[in-house]
């Protein structure tokens, strides 16, 4: 089983993920439809908006959060105030509903994974993904590292509220079990993300420290008209762009106020594509379209004054001008000393064949 996310990665690709999450309850109850069919109906609606996969979040509330956690999201948009409760709410599949997406998603031809946050979902979700999402909220839960890492399946890690040596000790358990490839993630765990916080230079640090991972960004800012987070996060190195995904950005509750839509990320995707088209690939070659102008708007070697044949030439004979299709003016030196083989008239580009 391979992934199209790290096949993307590897070569350097802008990879768009659509996270569902468990936006689908919502739409389900909005439509009036059940949840197994409003999950597989975003999934096509990511699909057709152009993301190249799709993830879900895979957890019972019994064993992610006490009773007594509290929230750390906008209670004006989501005004559960205990986490248990919240993801009491959003907990109710099982393997054979994941089973179910993750077949729909292969027949629909759109890579399939969904964040465990469980050993359980972590062992039956194997099966159906090519590669594995630890939460930055997992990010210190080493046993749980351990035991992801163990699957020997690549990893994406988002490495939101988190120091360095974090990080760096996250990383170290999952290289001395896990040699595939590995996608670190920028994020911030504020819900939504203030522009102002966004912190995309983080993106870079990651980069220069962390020398063969791939580099992404999970976004939670708000999503505006510019979608300059996410061109920015681009622009920085980021090459795998995670971002909640709904049908309806005015639902109330959960990720959907500050999450994508289809005509947001169809709109990311074509920003991004006329970036990729803007930046090229960097080789420090010449393009075709620039022969004409490299031929005519180079110089050449010219004479300043008549020469006669048999006359020795001096530097005070030579200069440069354009067009570029005649001896280089670095080769010019190499002209005073010879002899011109026949007259020459004054502002004549010069050619070898002139000279002895």
């Amino acid at each position: 089983m391979q992934s199209i996310i790290i096949e993307r990665a590897k070569k350097g690709t802008f990879t768009l993920i659509a996270e569902i999450g468990v936006n689908y309850y919502d739409i389900a109850a909005q439509r009036g439809i059940t949840p197994i069919a409003a999950a597989c109906l975003m999934v096509d609606h990511a699909l057709a908006s152009g993301a190249h996969a799709v993830k879900f979040q895979t957890y019972k509330a019994q064993t992610l959060a006490a009773k007594a956690s509290p929230s750390y999201w906008d209670l004006s948009e989501e005004p559960t105030c205990s986490q248990f409760e919240l993801f009491k709410k959003f907990d109710s599949f099982n393997e054979q509903e994941y089973a179910q997406i993750a077949k729909h998603c292969m027949d629909m031809g759109i890579e399939f994974l969904s964040t465990p946050f469980d050993f359980e979902s972590a062992d039956y979700l194997d099966k159906y993904m090519a590669v594995y999402k630890i939460s930055s909220s997992d990010l210190t839960n080493i046993p749980f590292i351990k035991h992801i890492a163990g699957k020997g399946k690549p990893i994406l890690l988002s490495v939101g509220a988190s120091n360095v040596d974090e990080i760096d000790a996250t990383v170290r358990t999952i290289r001395k079990i896990n040699q595939q490839p590995l996608v670190l993630l920028h994020c911030v765990l504020e819900y939504p993300t203030p522009v102002t916080h966004v912190n995309l230079n983080r993106i870079v640090s990651l980069k220069e420290r962390y020398d063969g991972a791939f580099i992404g960004y999970s976004d939670h800012s708000v999503p505006d008209a510019t979608k300059d987070v996410i061109k920015a996060a681009y622009l920085l190195g980021a090459r795998v762009i995670e971002k909640h995904f709904t049908l309806d950005k005015t639902l109330k509750g959960n990720d959907h106020y500050h999450a994508m839509d289809v005509a947001d990320a169809k709109d990311i995707l074509n920003k991004i594509s006329h970036i990729e088209a803007l930046c090229g690939n960097g080789d420090l070659v010449v393009l075709e379209t620039e022969a004409a102008a490299r031929r005519n708007a180079r110089r050449s070697v010219v004479s300043t004054r008549e020469i006669s044949a048999g006359q020795v030439i001096t530097t005070e004979m030579l200069t440069c001008k354009r067009p570029g299709t005649g001896i280089p003016p670095g080769e010019q030196d190499r002209l005073v000393g010879m002899k011109a083989k026949i007259n020459i008239n004054e502002d004549t580009l010069l050619q070898w064949d002139m000279f002895n």
